[in-house]
């Protein structure tokens, strides 16, 4: 069975963006971009809220871009090689390839596509998406990318929520910038 892994970069108040959605306080470069092409070894599918998917959507055709690093260039093929699963009420039509929406009956849907044959699941960011499925109890890992910065507000990873869900650290990991990279299985009941 296919695993449904989060991977999330954050600061070190639990922030996956700025206030405004901006990343720009966050540690990047080369060495973080080689870890994520590691997780992304692993998966043959990203799933993204709408916001997230139209937000690297437009970002990651990195293969044709002058002067792309060797890294940029591997995310990139991955990502546009990835089968793509969108949660959203509101996209209906996308005109590309390996597309798949996702718009009621997450549980059944996401599970059904969990038992089909293939890699993992790569679930980015979309902090929405990210608390309707912990509440699901779906998600098998996390990979928390934790930046040592503070941004002091912005938009949450996670929001109070109402049950408890218990993970066991798996693996960590120190990049040579600070930012700490920390897989966490789910620890099922």
């Amino acid at each position: 069975m296919r695993k449904l892994n989060l991977i999330a970069q954050t600061s070190l108040d639990g922030f996956v963006a700025g206030t405004n959605g901006e990343f720009d306080n966050f540690i990047g470069g080369e060495e973080n971009l080689e870890f994520v092409c590691s997780i992304t070894d692993t998966a043959d599918a990203a799933m993204f809220g709408r916001i997230s998917y139209e937000l690297l959507e437009s970002n990651w055709p990195a293969a044709n871009k002058p002067g792309a690093t060797k890294n940029e260039i591997k995310y990139s093929d991955w990502y546009n090689s990835a089968s793509k699963i969108v949660l959203s009420k509101t996209l209906s039509d996308v005109n590309l390839k390996n597309i798949t929406i996702i718009s009621d009956n997450l549980l059944p849907e996401i599970n059904k596509i969990k038992q089909q044959q293939g890699k993992d699941i790569l679930i980015f960011g979309s902090p929405t998406i990210v608390h309707e499925l912990l509440n699901l109890n779906i998600i098998d890992n996390i990979w928390l990318i934790v930046h040592p910065v503070i941004f002091g507000s912005g938009i949450p990873l996670f929001r109070r929520s109402k049950q408890i869900t218990k993970f066991t650290l798996v693996i960590s990991h120190r990049l040579s910038n600070g930012t700490l990279c920390n897989k966490y299985a789910l620890q099922k009941l």
